[in-house]
């Protein structure tokens, strides 16, 4: 099944708000009900041409001539614009195809893609691997505008190795996580990587933005998780990982993992699994505030013991209830919610209740106050659907997005002050302020990410309103020693951001990279380094 082709996911879980819930967003944001629903598939157009002649056939040639191996049908070319922020979906909604692909392949192994790149290398075609589709970062628009074909990885979907005695497995990279989580866990294994895109993100993607998923705490990020990967290039192909650990100079898995398609395309990715659990539990825990609340994690994250997910709303997320539209109010008693941690521990039973048990100790010494199991059970039923919120609130004429970053602990106050300062700023309206709301949702001995939520009025030029925010909250992170991206990766929305992250001499390195697996620059163009 395709992803809806202008919203997120499975088109029959799209459900229109509560009327009490439309009804706040207009007494508390002025949001104003759209004046017509947006155009049908039917009725696109792609404004750029497609791949014909002698191009097309060397790729269908190179495909085997399959049928359907090589796409140039208006609905796939739409399929493959863009990702899924919500810029990209206003644009694709008024019918904006300008950064449709001029035709969409599907390799079926390794071999095919190099062969793809190949033919893509003489006739001067840009490439954009695709997984699935479910970037926010502006990673799957490259710029400037040129023609480029998406390079559809779907049919790449395999469980190729399985190792029990080494707990490792090497799978394609157009698994879908819960197809890939199928396949393990007929072996008795899980990856356990589960971020909020995991119904529709694929394993090659985790591997290119350096996700990080909800369990982060008890089981890593995905570049942690990642042992070898396998890259297919213009130049030709790059093996990485013999041994889990090496002291044989620079790890060049590190390098190209967080490459975004910009380096090469990864065709194979051997991680770390472990058994499947044999319980898991989610708890919550109120604090008075999101202060006393991140120093109840810092503890937790530094001291132990650490539970598999730890995550804190802020005060004002605690309120509006996000992922619970039908919940969301403003009565006197969420007016004093405080601040909803979830604590979710997983495991043998023996362990599970252990953790659990010196978990609470530490919390309670903290200040926090324990809220029983249903609500930590509640996120874990519903975690993955914000996103099907997000359109729901587009369609109500509300404006929804996300930003994220990280640093360390002692920054962290700074810089949730300076970012939600900025957002509140820009995105202020005839003295009409947006709802911003934050939650830590992955923490490390030293430092943890911040993930902002706001939702405010669409007005008459939303993207370009959004995009002043998002340029100020930017400058805010950089300003307040945060890195610019967390999980959501660089594309093109935090490239120029990224370069001054990473500095000159670093962008030059990189650059130098580039130039040697992708000579003519045919990758991901534009994506995560500026072309030169």
């Amino acid at each position: 099944m395709d992803m809806l082709w202008n919203g997120w996911g499975d088109p029959a879980r799209a459900t229109p708000l509560p009327d009490t819930v439309t009804g706040l967003l207009r007494d508390w944001l002025g949001v104003k009900p759209q004046p017509a629903a947006s155009v049908r598939l039917e009725e696109i157009k792609v404004s750029t041409p497609a791949l014909e002649g002698t191009p097309l056939h060397a790729l269908q040639a190179a495909l085997g001539d399959r049928a359907e191996s090589v796409r140039t049908d208006t609905e796939s070319r739409v399929r493959h614009t863009r990702g899924k922020s919500t810029p990209d979906l206003l644009r694709i909604r008024a019918a904006d195809t300008t950064d449709a692909p001029a035709a969409v392949a599907l390799p079926q192994s390794h071999d095919e893609v190099l062969a793809v790149l190949r033919v893509c290398a003489e006739h001067r075609i840009a490439v954009v691997p695709f997984g699935g589709g479910t970037s926010v970062v502006g990673g799957l628009a490259p710029t400037p505008r040129a023609s480029f074909i998406a390079l559809d990885l779907r049919h790449m979907n395999r469980l190729l190795d399985l190792d029990p005695i080494s707990r490792t497995a090497t799978l394609q990279p157009g698994l879908r996580a819960p197809e890939a989580e199928a396949l393990l866990s007929r072996h008795g294994f899980t990856l356990g990587h589960f971020p909020q895109s995991y119904e529709w993100a694929t394993i090659g993607g985790f591997a290119a933005t350096r996700s990080s998923g909800q369990a982060s705490a008890g089981y890593g990020r995905f570049d942690e998780m990642v042992l070898g990967l396998t890259l297919a290039t213009p130049e030709g192909t790059l093996d990485t990982g013999r041994a889990p650990r090496s002291a044989a100079g620079p790890d060049l898995r590190q390098l190209l993992l967080g490459s975004e398609g910009a380096f090469g395309v990864i065709t194979s990715v051997t991680v770390r699994v472990r058994p499947v659990p044999q319980t898991r539990r989610y708890t919550a825990w109120r604090f008075d505030s999101f202060d006393q609340g991140t120093a109840a994690l810092r503890r937790l994250a530094q001291d132990g013991p650490r539970p598999t997910v730890l995550r804190l709303s802020d005060e004002t997320e605690t309120l509006i209830g996000l992922a619970h539209p039908e919940a969301i109010s403003l009565t006197p008693e969420r007016q004093s919610a405080g601040c909803l941690a979830v604590v979710g521990f997983e495991g043998t039973e023996e362990e599970t209740t252990q953790r659990r048990a010196a978990c609470a100790v530490v919390l309670v010494e903290c200040g926090g106050e324990f809220m029983g199991d249903e609500p930590g059970e509640r996120w874990a039923r519903g975690r993955y659907a914000a996103p099907y919120l997000r359109d729901s609130l587009l369609e109500a004429g509300a404006f929804a997005e996300t930003l994220e970053t990280a640093t360390y602990w002692s920054r962290l106050p700074d810089l949730y002050a300076a970012v939600r300062e900025a957002l509140t700023a820009t995105l202020t309206e005839n003295g009409t302020p947006p709802l911003v709301m934050c939650h830590i949702s992955h923490v490390y001995e030293n430092g943890a990410s911040l993930y902002f939520t706001v939702v405010s009025a669409q007005g008459e030029e939303p993207v370009a309103h959004w995009m002043r925010a998002k340029h100020a909250a930017n400058e805010a992170i950089l300003a307040a020693g945060g890195t610019i991206t967390h999980h959501h990766a660089v594309g093109t929305d935090h490239r120029d951001w990224y370069v001054r992250e990473a500095s000159d001499l670093g962008v030059a390195a990189l650059r130098a990279v580039k130039r040697r697996l992708d000579p003519d620059g045919l990758l991901n163009p534009g994506v995560l380094l500026p072309t030169d």
